[in-house]
């Protein structure tokens, strides 16, 4: 695993182990092929934090990559679930990159897809990798694993589409990546109040010549005690743009953190309108010391 380091059609969901919650209480979320959202389980705030397995994909080495994302039932509560024994992942040698920061149902869609993965060796076999989550006395855990092909990734070429994940660099001539398991960089320094100038650079391979889809730019808190503002949160790189330069738009912002602490920003690169079908992003993570 990352240290801060087509798609399945059948994601993961966790099952209910702990204290009640509702009618739901000891059942799975979902059954396989069944809605990422019910309603009966959206609110405003109250409700838990879903860990969902979204599937795997093999990497060149022969690693593999499992890739998780969440889905925070609350329509307007953000959950913040430090590392540790509330949030964790097993076996404990790849515990360390998962979110802590939930944001609630985002506006438009179901659930936050692909948010991070975590890398197993090629002799893994039929093991699971288990992510738990615990809050108000409620325990969530979801199993991933390499053992079906029906929940393999297409990792960053989508050829029933004609598309592939954006390509992003976090700094100017650092390394340029593409899909799920993203890019990082830092640790970045700054102090607390501070707006900390952030940019990066993205772009498109040329699999496809005709791709003619603009680049969504969004940024995240996805590790740290406080909170981030960012300004802007989301932006967007025109089909024109990125075409007109094969070695990368430069994307800004800028974050401001509430509170001192180490922190990692997870920004998401993907196809402009969103995801369809898990299709199709790249993930870049930026440590960031706060003083």
């Amino acid at each position: 695993m990352r240290a801060f380091r087509s798609i399945a059609a059948f994601p993961i969901v966790a099952l209910w182990v702990g204290g009640g919650f509702g009618a739901a209480a000891q059942q799975r979320v979902t059954g396989a092929g069944g809605p990422q959202v019910s309603v009966e389980l959206l609110r405003p705030a109250g409700g838990p934090v879903v860990p969902i397995f979204e599937g795997w994909y093999a990497n060149e080495d022969g690693t593999y990559e499992l890739s998780f994302g969440y889905f925070n039932v609350n329509t307007e509560e953000v959950i913040d679930i430090p590392l540790g024994s509330d949030n964790f992942i097993e076996p404990r040698e790849l515990d360390g990159g998962q979110p802590t920061r939930f944001l609630p149902v985002p506006p438009g869609d179901r659930r936050h897809y692909g948010v991070f993965t975590v890398t197993v060796p090629a002799d893994f076999g039929d093991r699971d990798v288990v992510w738990t989550l615990r809050r108000r006395g409620q325990s969530l855990s979801v199993p991933g694993h390499t053992t079906s092909i029906h929940y393999r990734l297409n990792e960053w070429i989508f050829p029933e589409r004609r598309t592939t994940a954006p390509l992003i660099r976090l700094t100017p001539t650092g390394p340029e990546g593409s899909g799920p398991d993203g890019v990082q960089a830092g640790p970045l320094e700054t102090v607390a109040g501070r707006p900390l100038p952030l940019t990066i650079w993205t772009t498109r391979s040329d699999v496809f010549p005709d791709e003619a889809t603009p680049i969504d730019v969004n940024w995240f808190k996805h590790q740290g005690p406080g909170d981030v503002a960012f300004d802007p949160a989301r932006l967007r790189v025109a089909t024109e743009a990125w075409r007109g330069s094969p070695g990368g738009v430069p994307a800004a912002t800028a974050a401001t953190f509430t509170e001192p602490g180490a922190y990692v920003l997870r920004v998401r690169v993907d196809n402009g309108g969103g995801f369809e079908s898990h299709c199709c992003w790249t993930n870049g993570y930026v440590e960031v010391i706060v003083r």
